[in-house]
């Protein structure tokens, strides 16, 4: 038995570290005996949200994870795809919510640290970096504050380790307020035959850490921070975790380094929970035993205890298992990359983990108890009868030009560049279509002689107006962005961001959008091969909204001849798809405080055969624009490549209307999914009218943005467009100096 670290615990120990009373009834159960310091810090981590999923792990289990190219799904550190040429491409998102939160810098930038590991854990070299944030209002100094320090911390991280950031979307909604959110997606690129699982393998193999040394800084992090609601104030910014973008760079060509050698068995990074998730996740994975000993681990704190070193959060660490023979070589080529390899355990038979310290064992538990065990929830939900995140009215403007000015400068529209300019797109030079420039980012692939584009979208004020429709639309908006540049879906990630569960309608808006993201994901074929829940996002003030974030990869033939957004003078414009638009949900909806429980309708298997007819059609060739409908409406995505050709156009939606009906306002502003605006030369477009897909609409030519639905029209002049579009950046530069509110 082991012995006692200290003096007995408090009575009411676990709950402090978030246990109930009932789990911890059920480990003192499980254990036959109290369990000591070091074995309560581990259970209150693996059994917090973070790790076990204890309220969302039933619902996941609806999403349908296989297909033909899978080639990982759920359960390992990411999921990976077959592209063809003995390559596989891995990816995953993750959130960083609570710590960036606490301190958005560091916050953000390890969240980057963390995902990149998921990938490069696989024997993936990451190859992009995506991010999806969410913040409160623009004015709010808080937000300014927020998003200055979030943006800048993945900067930091993905321009110093070498990795492009690639893609993104940005929300400004007021339920984001006080709990941000900052959903990191990595992509990577492996030899298939290279890629490793993180199961634990071969009774008497090494436990080999290496990284950066282990010490206090993230302690209680992660993991306990994104299992409970957020309080706001100070108090927990010591817990957020500390990043090193050029330790990682040497972790990560170290580990890569080794796997191309064939020199591990398996690898597994450490993140949340520490020691504590990647040796218990390891052991339960591979069915067998390890022991781990404390008093081996290079520390940065000596006088760490025990369960400090199993449950610190460092970062730049990661944990392998070697074969006996060849753990000189592993650590041959550890120093040689300075990155602290050193031989901490070994795996063994049965099913315990032990921690020791020297020849004293301070902590003895079965791997299934820890991993397995933790109990599974039941949500009790129940729908609200009303809106329930209040609205706050900030346009008065009915004039159709000056509403679609003020749209193009809101800041969840407006061009993001001031934010993404901070990010190096281009390095590893693979980027074929960088941010604004086409709906999906485009990545070339000289090894497999093709290319892959990746997209990650959400709109959680929809998904809170109605969390069924509205993840189905974050799907269906993604795998649009795709078939704008011709990209075919194989394999789909998520973040799930939600409020508390244990309140009923959070857990209504988590089962309703699970159920959701399930039935969209059959829609169109594409199956789930990774992700991440991070629920309790809300403070005193009330949760975020439901936000399920989606994050794509899809393969095209040929990254040449894509089409981008720009249109040019000449263009003969048209509309495809069978879009019908409405203005329940919609940011113009927003701006007018006129937001409720209600969205349109819409048939998702009618929009995926339209995506579909608009990847093939791209992939033929010959149109020189196409852009999908979304946030602001028709209006708002012909301004949008207005302006990125810096030409007018003229438009008229008046046949539109009166053959799928709806008011003006709605085809100029409304919203929903199944619309593709498609552009090129007179010639090209005709054949895709002729053939039944799309609609002629206009034409671009001239310095003003014209148009007409039915009786009521829109002039505004290209410049103006422009500037209200790029406002974001004024109002950043503005605030220059922000500094923490």
């Amino acid at each position: 038995m082991p012995s006692s670290m200290s003096a007995s615990l408090p009575t009411a120990k676990h709950r402090e570290l978030g246990l109930t009373d009932a789990e911890y009834e059920l480990i003192v159960a499980g254990l036959g005996r109290d369990p000591n310091d070091v074995e309560l810090a581990m259970f209150s981590l693996l059994w917090s949200e973070h790790c076990a999923y204890k309220h969302s792990k039933k619902l996941l289990r609806r999403l349908p994870t296989e297909g033909p190219r899978v080639v990982m799904g759920p359960g390992e550190n990411a999921g990976a795809v077959d592209v063809g040429s003995g390559y596989s491409v891995a990816f995953k998102v993750e959130s960083h919510n609570h710590p960036s939160a606490v301190e958005p810098f560091q916050g953000a930038a390890t969240g980057v640290g963390g995902i990149l590991r998921d990938v490069f854990a696989l024997g993936a070299r990451p190859i992009a970096i995506l991010d999806s944030l969410r913040f409160g209002e623009l004015d709010s100094e808080r937000t300014r504050y927020l998003f200055d320090h979030v943006v800048g911390g993945i900067g930091h991280y993905g321009n110093s380790i070498g990795v492009p950031t690639i893609g993104g979307e940005v929300y400004f909604e007021a339920p984001y307020e006080t709990n941000c959110l900052v959903n990191a997606m990595c992509v990577g690129l492996a030899r298939t035959e290279r890629m490793v699982r993180a199961a634990a393998a071969g009774v008497g193999n090494v436990i080999v850490l290496m990284g950066a040394t282990t010490g206090r800084d993230g302690i209680g992090g992660a993991s306990v921070l994104a299992s409970a609601e957020l309080e706001e104030g100070d108090e927990k910014r010591p817990t957020v975790q500390i990043g090193d973008p050029f330790e990682e760079k040497k972790v990560m060509e170290c580990c890569l380094e080794l796997l191309d050698r064939d020199l591990l068995v398996s690898l597994q990074d450490l993140g949340a929970a520490g020691l504590t998730s990647s040796a218990s996740e390891m052991a339960s994975a591979g069915g067998v035993g390890i022991d781990l000993d404390v008093a081996r681990v290079p520390l940065r704190n000596p006088d760490l205890e025990p369960f400090e070193i199993m449950v610190s959060e460092s970062q730049e660490r990661m944990l392998a298992v070697v074969e006996p023979e060849k753990v000189e070589a592993v650590l041959e080529v550890c120093r040689r990359w300075e990155t602290n390899g050193t031989a901490i355990g070994e795996v063994t038979a049965g099913d315990a983990i032990r921690i020791l310290r020297g020849d004293e064992v301070v902590g003895d538990m079965p791997v299934a108890l820890l991993v397995d065990d933790c109990p599974l929830y039941d949500l009790e939900p129940e729908a609200p009868g009303e809106w329930i995140y209040g609205n706050r009215r900030t346009l008065e403007a009915s004039d159709p030009s000056e509403v679609l000015l003020a749209l193009l400068g809101s800041p969840t529209i407006a061009s993001k560049r001031w934010a993404f300019e901070q990010y190096d797109s281009i390095v590893q030079s693979r980027t074929v279509r960088r941010p604004e420039s086409a709906d999906a980012a485009v990545l070339a692939l000289a090894e497999t002689g093709s290319a892959i584009a990746v997209s990650i979208d959400g709109n959680g004020r929809r998904v809170a107006c109605d969390p069924y429709l509205g993840t189905i639309e974050a799907v269906l908006e993604c795998a649009s962005n795709l078939a704008c540049v011709g990209a075919e879906p194989l394999g789909l990630t998520n973040c799930l961001n939600f409020g508390n569960p244990e309140k009923p309608t959070v857990a209504w808006q988590l089962d309703q959008s699970t159920r959701a993201l399930a039935d969209a994901c059959e829609a169109i074929g594409v199956p789930v091969v990774g992700g991440n829940v991070s629920l309790y996002n809300e403070t005193e003030r009330g949760p975020i909204y439901p936000t399920p974030v989606v994050g794509m990869v899809g393969e095209l033939p040929s990254p040449e001849g894509l089409p981008g957004l720009a249109l040019r003078d000449g263009d003969s414009i048209a509309l495809a798809g069978p879009f019908v638009p409405s203005l329940a949900g919609t940011e113009l909806a927003k701006l007018r405080g006129e937001l409720a429980p209600k969205l349109a309708d819409f048939d998702p298997a009618e929009i995926a055969e339209t995506i579909a007819a608009v990847r093939e059609t791209v992939r033929r060739g010959g149109l020189r624009m196409v852009h999908d409908v979304s946030d602001g409406g028709l209006a708002c995505a012909l301004a949008e490549c207005a302006i990125a050709g810096d030409v007018g156009l003229d438009a008229s939606l008046g046949d539109l209307m009166s053959n799928r009906g709806g008011n003006a306002e709605a085809w100029l502003f409304g919203e929903g999914p199944g619309g593709f605006v498609i552009a090129g030369e007179v010639a090209e477009v005709a054949k895709v009218v002729e053939e039944g897909l799309a609609v002629p609409i206009g034409a671009a030519g001239g310095s003003a943005i014209r148009i007409g639905a039915g009786d009521v029209s829109l002039s505004v002049s290209v410049a103006d467009a422009t500037a209200a579009w790029h406002s974001l950046a004024g109002r950043m530069d503005e605030e220059s100096q922000v500094t923490a509110p």
